[in-house]
């Protein structure tokens, strides 16, 4: 009898018969648990911005083609926009795509990732919860650098969803911080030019209305994934008083709790503002 004890010590938990439906058991309730205290303090923030990382990094540990990656990425997202809309945030933005990135991934994965915004932005067309929460659907960026398609797509989507003010999902797609504050410039600078704005008009608020996100607040609480700790041009001028989330899950396996906690800790920051 004491051998066999032995060996059932030496057995891995996580083998043992029920173990892990324990866990996920665990997990639900503890889940409930954040969740009820989230809502319990209030302090929802109103816009909440997300750098989606980490999608190859989780394909490749689960010794998956990258481009998996990509897919379970864009799965995750449905997910998380369920759970902004359970807390009642307003705006949402996520970072789907950088100019750089055109540069620096292979074409075969910038193709593939353009077949995926172009079907992603047509099921928002006939999406039920889309229309049912009122939920407006835009892109941000230099959309100008966009394939044919992936712009028809965007436009139809943003048609669908224009007179909508439940909700407000930015996309950030042929995006760079640099490159969106260098357009509003030029685009003030022109007003100058033909003499509509004077210098000494222009202020924060100027700026603030030649921005992509002009008339929506920005974001309370930017989160990113993957470990990484860096905006990588996300929202440059927007982020001034943002509060900040990092997390190491890579994006297609952030879950709930995650998301929750990344609330929990903006509702326990005390923001300044610069005072």
């Amino acid at each position: 009898m004491f051998r066999d004890c032995v060996v059932i010590e030496k057995l891995p938990i996580a083998k043992l018969p029920g173990v892990a439906k324990l866990r996920a058991m665990a997990a639900k309730y503890y889940e409930q648990q954040l969740l009820e205290e989230v809502m319990r303090r209030g302090n929802i923030p109103r816009h909440v911005a997300i750098i989606l990382d980490g999608n190859r990094r989780f394909a490749q540990k689960a010794g998956l083609d990258k481009l998996r990656g990509h897919d379970l990425g864009a799965k995750k997202l449905d997910e998380v926009l369920r759970w902004c809309q359970e807390l009642g945030i307003k705006y949402t933005t996520i970072y789907a795509f950088s100019t750089e990135n055109f540069f620096n991934r292979s074409s075969e994965e910038v193709k593939m990732l353009m077949d995926l915004f172009v079907e992603k932005f047509k099921k928002v067309v006939k999406d039920e919860r889309v229309h049912k929460y009122k939920i407006r659907v835009r892109a941000i960026g230099n959309l100008s650098c966009l394939p044919k398609q992936v712009k028809e797509a965007i436009e139809k989507a943003q048609e669908a969803t224009q007179g909508y003010d439940g909700y407000t999902l930015n996309i950030a797609v042929g995006y760079g911080g640099r490159a969106e504050l260098a357009e509003a410039v030029r685009r003030i600078c022109k007003r100058i030019e033909r003499g509509e704005l004077k210098p000494s008009d222009v202020d924060e608020n100027t700026i603030d209305s030649y921005l992509y996100t002009a008339g929506q607040p920005d974001p309370d609480l930017i989160i990113r994934t993957s470990g990484e700790e860096r905006l990588s041009g996300f929202l440059l001028w927007q982020s001034a008083y943002s509060e900040f989330y990092f997390c190491e899950a890579n994006w297609p396996e952030f879950n709930k709790i995650e998301f929750l906690r990344a609330i929990r800790t903006y509702q326990g920051r005390e923001r300044r503002f610069g005072k």
